[in-house]
């Protein structure tokens, strides 16, 4: 799947903030749309960062709650 589609599912249920500090280090903070709860990543690649959102979001999701196309 690619990252802008796993972004486009992520953004269904996060608010997203990206920042990048001086030592080339990315930070991806979600904040969940309902209960306000954030998860924050950390790595320099963007496309790591996504994964992780993407997989932590699929954690938290109750089963069968949502279908992922690709």
């Amino acid at each position: 799947m690619r990252n802008t589609t796993k972004l486009k599912h992520i953004l269904q249920l996060y608010t997203v903030t990206l920042d990048m500090n001086e030592d080339g280090q990315m930070h991806l903070m979600i904040f969940d749309k309902k209960d306000n709860s954030s998860e924050e990543f950390i790595n320099k690649s963007y496309s790591v960062l996504i994964d992780k959102a993407f997989r932590y979001m699929i954690k938290k999701l109750p089963p069968r709650s949502i279908k992922l196309h690709e």
